[in-house]
């Protein structure tokens, strides 16, 4: 195909063989697809990260073989919003119902490696490549917390999956993201300083950098369930212009 270039900014055309256009998306409410709509419940989660991306497997371990119900995908720089909704999230639920109920300590003996937990999972096919998120809405009950990931693109955002959590798994959850991401802030300014992971130069935090959390371990036991909510927050990670 052969032309002149358009000018630097122009906008496309049908005549030019292309058509370009910005968005930045809006949320307001989310499309739930017939087959998301049902939702999973989740007695525990790992988080997965590498310089790129975070996964999320959503865990059943009431019965033998533990499987991953459901495994959802973000890019690195959504995590901030969704730590900071879900937090935002809990104190809502401490404010209206009170103190939430902790979990049972995990064991002081020796934790199995990543590659010991996923031995011992189930991982479905059709999960292992998971689904999309930019974006999550949660509500809660005095029983449980709804995760809804959203995918926010034009002409209107959609849920992707759905997630139920007893509620005193949402701290769990909380503190597992927390402390994944900031080990991933230290892996990246220990690379951008050649030092060990340990040794690098403290740095005054960023607008955008999460508070620490308490220790956290992936969440793998409890039980709860429900699929209403009555209170809700959302994130949203706004698409890239260009």
């Amino acid at each position: 195909m052969s032309g002149n270039p358009m000018p630097p900014g122009s906008g496309g055309g049908f005549d030019s063989g292309f058509i370009t256009g910005e968005f930045r998306h809006q949320q307001v409410s989310a499309r739930v697809p017939d087959e998301v709509a049902r939702g999973v419940f989740s007695t525990g989660v790992i988080v997965l990260s590498n310089p790129t991306e975070f996964v999320l497997d959503f865990l059943v371990r009431m019965a033998r073989p533990h499987q991953v119900v459901a495994r959802v995908v973000m890019a690195t720089g959504v995590v901030p919003s969704v730590i900071a909704v879900l937090r935002d999230n809990i104190q809502k639920y401490i404010n209206q119902y009170g103190p939430i109920p902790p979990l049972p300590k995990p064991s002081t003996d020796r934790r199995p490696t990543i590659q010991e937990i996923y031995d011992d999972l189930k991982l479905p096919d059709e999960r292992l490549s998971g689904v999309y998120a930019n974006g999550v809405m949660i509500g809660h009950t005095p029983a449980e917390f709804c995760l809804d990931f959203i995918t926010s693109f034009f002409p209107r955002s959609s849920v992707s999956c759905r997630v139920y959590l007893a509620a005193p798994h949402a701290p769990r959850l909380l503190d597992s993201l927390a402390q994944t991401f900031n080990d991933h802030q230290k892996r990246l300014l220990a690379a951008r300083q050649n030092l060990p992971l340990g040794q690098q130069q403290p740095q005054p935090p960023s607008p955008g950098s999460i508070p620490p959390s308490s220790p956290g371990t992936p969440d793998t036991s409890g039980k709860g369930g429900g699929d209403a909510t009555d209170s809700s927050s959302s994130a949203e990670h706004p698409p890239t212009d260009g």
